[in-house]
């Protein structure tokens, strides 16, 4: 469904004459068909002559100290070429993208499963998983650390050479405990939520080449060319000119590629044979090889008045980041920023931690910080909601943020901020038809399995509305760059776009050619693979990359479009001020013109532009500051059919409301919002990475369960399109604000459907039964 607003896509439409699949057009990508058919060319797929395939030897244990490592035994056999371990690092032995603190190849301890400590390389798979499995690495057991609240006692034993503090965030505003004595009612809860993964289909993988000058040519799935470069850079003690990085084609990512995996490893081994090696992980030791969404231990306490106007937010959000920094630093602002919600409160004190354990590694994943922070606080306005008395989402509009109000860190918001509205949307929905499958029973909790004629089955009706900071914060120098290239070839105009941004399956590489087409007029559009022959576009996350590469390729389309009239006006004679692109065509008013290929057949016209978005600035010791660019909201109506006997739940409906900015491509806004919401959906019923004692259980798609075309409902969206009064096009970034409201208005629906207050997701049939003892005690009753 498409929503009202539309004054900001119907404003660009009307600039410039051009043909058709530009910008504000349902565009279909050309990777679909491929990807759909499975003839799609992934990094796992690379190959080449001569090449030699690369394993990791990897940690069995969660903490140990390394006694020994052995090589011989791999060695002696004939198809293996080399092991190589920590001593065989070219430069600085660990890596990281906020703190160098994770080890290229363990070496006197690890710190959890699967850590990497040896490679081998061999002529094939199999002979590099034999060689793999004859490398012996003594160890000595530690005790782990697996508890984030322990970590933090003093007497924790010591993950971390800087402590078991991985960040932390303290935000003030006000005076919480005079508040506290004000308000009327008061309502406090516990909350959890579980690792979840990323669970992209394509593995790591990559494929690394040496080259004559000593350096390496790496193709590699990646959400972040320069980020992977600088720290391949510093481990392998070469230059930037001495490495070049390309894209490969890329299965997902989710947050999950921000991390080196391959990088520097494949290209120690290449530079190590001189032979091109291949490195594909197993699903299996996916697990181990990439960061986790961050689980978490969440503690709220809300004040209000008899009339439901919010007095005051305590809150604690505890994070557990694992052994290594990662992106925790930025997951510890986000969630802090995001506590309170998209609501008004003057007295707040938010606390928001990540410590280090000896758990699998944590980092980005999408919506990160904001998913933890938004499960607790909309499980908080609904408990609050009931303790009033009022209806959940008239509670929501007397406290929803608006133009002007700040959120948790001071920052005053502007316009566009839509919350009334997108809880106007959800109340004017027409309610839910009644349980029962509709006489269906493969429609009712437990499906094909055939458990229930609808006797135990109760429906209930959640809403939830999220909120989270777009592009880089704090400070961070974020920007973009493109070059935008048009030629004669066959004599037809021809633009090329190029940039570093990885394409990982948003759509980025759709979005290029239609902002190229509608500022240069021409129908034919190439897109370039991303490497880094071309400036820095910053990283495929933060919902960043259509609004500050998108920026970057229409200022380099502008300038080569602002060099083509200039062309033109010499040659014709005319004033620059009065010509125009037109199809393929610059001409003026009357006419009169000259066709594009005239004017780029033996020069063509080259631009390269920088993007740089408003500046943030770091929080301040309050925690206050004007920290980030700009905002994305979404809320959700989710409605559950749940067997309360059988604690099987089935989710009926799912509704999303959003305000996108601008549409670009509504095909690829409708595709982000139906997976977010779908990847909501499985952290609420079954999504996650089971930890115990440091020993991941299921790593594995047939124990890391996943939600399939049988899971997730049709999912409708309410869409609204509030241009952004900076951004190119008007568009905001909104890629993972789905992701966010999903999971709580799922469960928001279970509450109501059970009864039970359901304080961890996922929620487990275990959590659902206790439920239905309850209900039926009281039906006996």
């Amino acid at each position: 469904m498409r929503g009202a607003g539309q004054d900001g896509r119907t404003a660009v439409r009307t600039l410039f004459e051009r043909p058709a699949l530009g910008v504000g057009e349902r565009v279909v990508r050309q990777d679909g068909d491929l990807k759909v058919k499975g003839e799609f060319a992934f990094s796992s797929d690379l190959w080449m002559e001569g090449m030699l395939w690369g394993v990791t030897v990897r940690s069995s244990h969660p903490h140990a100290r390394i006694t020994s490592i052995e090589t011989g035994a791999a060695l002696a056999l004939a198809s293996v070429h080399a092991v190589l371990t920590h001593e065989d690092v070219p430069g600085r032995k660990t890596y990281g993208i906020k703190r160098a603190d994770q080890p290229v190849l363990a070496s006197d301890r690890v710190r959890y499963q699967g850590e990497p400590v040896a490679l081998v390389v061999a002529d094939s798979p199999e002979a590099a998983r034999r060689g793999a499995r004859k490398v012996e690495v003594s160890y000595e057991p530690l005790d782990p650390v697996v508890d984030p609240e322990l970590a933090l006692m003093p007497d924790a034993p010591r993950v971390h050479d800087q402590g078991n503090v991985t960040a932390s965030l303290h935000i003030r505003r006000g005076d919480v405990v005079a508040a506290a004595g004000a308000a009327d009612v008061i309502v406090e809860g516990e909350y959890e939520i579980g690792m979840q993964d990323q669970a992209f289909l394509g593995p790591e993988s990559g494929l690394a080449v040496p080259t004559p000058d000593g350096g390496v040519e790496l193709y590699v799935a990646t959400q972040n060319l320069y980020f992977d470069l600088d720290q391949m850079c510093e481990s392998l003690a070469l230059t930037r000119d001495q490495i070049r990085m390309t894209v490969a084609g890329v299965g997902g990512a989710f947050g999950g590629r921000e991390d080196l995996s391959v990088q520097i490893h494949a290209c120690m081994l290449a530079l190590h044979t001189g032979r091109p090696v291949k490195m594909v992980y197993s699903r299996e030791e996916s697990f181990y090889g990439h960061v986790h969404r961050h689980p978490g231990r969440l503690r709220y306490e809300h004040g209000a008045t008899r009339d439901g106007r919010l007095v005051y937010v305590r809150a604690r959000l505890l994070l557990d980041g694992g052994p290594y920094t990662s992106s925790s630093p930025s997951v510890c602002l986000n969630a802090g920023s995001t506590a309170v919600g998209p609501y008004r409160c003057d007295d707040i004190d938010v606390e928001s931690i990540v410590a280090f354990t000896n758990n699998p590694p944590c980092g980005a994943m999408r919506g990160f910080g904001a998913v933890q922070a938004c499960f607790a606080h909309e499980a908080q306005m609904d408990r609050l909601a009931a303790a009033l008395d009022l209806d959940p989402i008239e509670l929501r509009r007397r406290n929803a943020v608006e133009v002007g109000s700040a959120v948790a860190t001071g920052q005053q918001l502007e316009a566009p901020v839509p919350v009334r509205e997108l809880l106007e949307r959800l109340e004017r929905l027409p309610p839910p038809a009644a349980a029962g499958g509709d006489g269906d029973l493969l429609l009712l909790p437990g499906g094909t399995s055939n458990t229930t004629h609808g006797e135990g089955v109760r429906r209930g009706v959640g809403y939830a509305v999220g909120f989270k900071n777009v592009g880089f914060s704090a400070g961070f120098d974020d920007y973009s760059t493109a070059r935008v290239r048009v030629s004669a070839v066959h004599d037809q105009p021809l633009v090329e776009v190029h940039t570093s941004a990885a394409e990982v399956g948003q759509g980025g590489i759709v979005i290029h050619a239609q902002i190229a087409r509608t500022e240069l007029g021409v129908a034919d559009v190439m897109v370039l693979p991303a490497d880094t022959d071309v400036g820095d576009s910053g990283s495929t996350s933060a919902s960043r990359q259509s609004w500050l590469t998108g920026g970057a390729v229409q200022a380099a389309c502008i300038a080569v479009r602002e060099e083509l009239i200039r062309r033109a006006a010499g040659r014709l004679g005319e004033p620059e001020d009065e010509m125009r692109l037109v199809e393929g065509r610059v001409e003026t008013a009357s006419g009169l013109g000259i066709e594009l290929v005239e004017l780029v057949a033996a020069d063509p016209a080259v631009a390269v532009r920088e993007y740089r978005p408003r500046r943030t600035e770091p929080l301040g010791p309050d925690g206050q500051g004007h920290a980030h660019m700009a905002f994305s909201f979404a809320a959700h109506r989710a409605v559950v059919d749940v067997d309360v006997e059988l604690g099987l739940a089935r989710v009926v409906e799912l509704v999303a409301v959003l305000d996108v900015g601008t549409m670009l491509n509504p095909l690829a806004v409708e595709g982000q919002i139906e997976g977010g919401t779908a990847q909501g959906l499985g952290l609420a019923l079954m999504e996650e990475v089971k930890v115990n004692g440091g020993i991941v259980a299921n790593p594995s798609f047939t124990d890391y369960l996943v939600p399939t075309i049988l899971d997730v409902p049709r999912i409708d969206s309410e869409i609204l399109e509030l241009a952004q009064p900076d951004s190119p096009y008007g568009l905001n970034g909104m890629a993972e604000a789905p992701s966010i409201s999903s999971t709580p208005a799922i469960v928001a629906a279970l509450r109501a459907a059970t009864g039970r207050p359901l304080t961890r997701v996922p929620v487990q049939p275990t959590d659902i039964v206790a439920a239905g003892a309850a209900i039926h005690d009281l039906g006996a009753a």
